[in-house]
């Protein structure tokens, strides 16, 4: 038997962990940001799942099932901070600046918001277990990120006071109204569907196990959804 100390399994899920934690460690992170929810979430998990796989010897990670929710809520991290609040501006330059402290900061940006999410999308490519959530999880997995928005706007508008009111541009309605909200709401929430049905249809593919020839109880068997 082979341990598990010597899978990549393991030590891919070390990383996530790591730079996770140094992520957060190395700045200020207010817990009313979707970025420091979700890296708390996949700090969580994947912290439990390597409990889970020390204790038990094991490659296959506890709770299969929220895997995928967790790989599309910490995508969903990257790809809004890059694109959406970033402009799809190259962070490495900010790596590598005169400035100790910003660049300590910038090197927090980068763990949070481009390592951690690449890192759990390549356990999802390169990792089982395959087919463990069906297809109709989709609806359940962006439930989260809509209701972070929700209650983040219901938030603002019980406590106009607080400090970072609107934590992010397209859930402030002072310019544009609560319509243009809603409809940001609408397209986000398409998108992070398709985004979780890419997911869905990677596992699906990976999870494909070509049926050696006369094997006919193998091709008779159905996939597991």
């Amino acid at each position: 038997m082979v341990t598990v100390w010597l899978r990549p399994q393991l030590w891919l899920r070390v990383l996530i962990v790591g730079s996770g934690l140094v992520g957060l460690l190395a700045d200020q992170y207010r817990i009313a940001y979707y970025t420091s929810q979700s890296n708390l979430i996949t700090l969580g998990y994947f912290g439990g799942v390597l409990y889970w796989m020390v204790r038990r010897n094991t490659v296959e990670p506890a709770a299969p099932r929220l895997r995928g929710a967790v790989t599309l809520w910490i995508l969903i991290t990257g790809l809004i901070s890059h694109f959406l609040l970033q402009g799809g501006a190259n962070p490495l330059p900010g790596l590598w600046i005169d400035d100790p402290a910003q660049q300590a900061v910038n090197w927090s940006r980068f763990l949070v918001h481009y390592v951690v999410p690449t890192l759990v999308l390549i356990d999802w490519i390169a990792f089982g277990p395959r087919r463990v959530s069906p297809w109709r999880d989709l609806w359940l997995w962006i439930l989260y990120p809509l209701g972070y928005g929700v209650a983040s706007v219901l938030r603002a508008i019980a406590i106009p006071t607080i400090s970072d009111r609107y934590p992010y541009f397209f859930l402030d309605p002072t310019e544009h109204g609560y319509g243009w909200v809603a409809g940001q709401f609408v397209e986000l929430g398409l998108i992070f569907a398709g985004l979780g049905a890419i997911l869905l249809l990677i596992d699906r593919l990976r999870g494909r196990r070509p049926v050696p020839a006369g094997d006919e109880t193998a091709a008779a068997e159905p996939a597991r959804v």
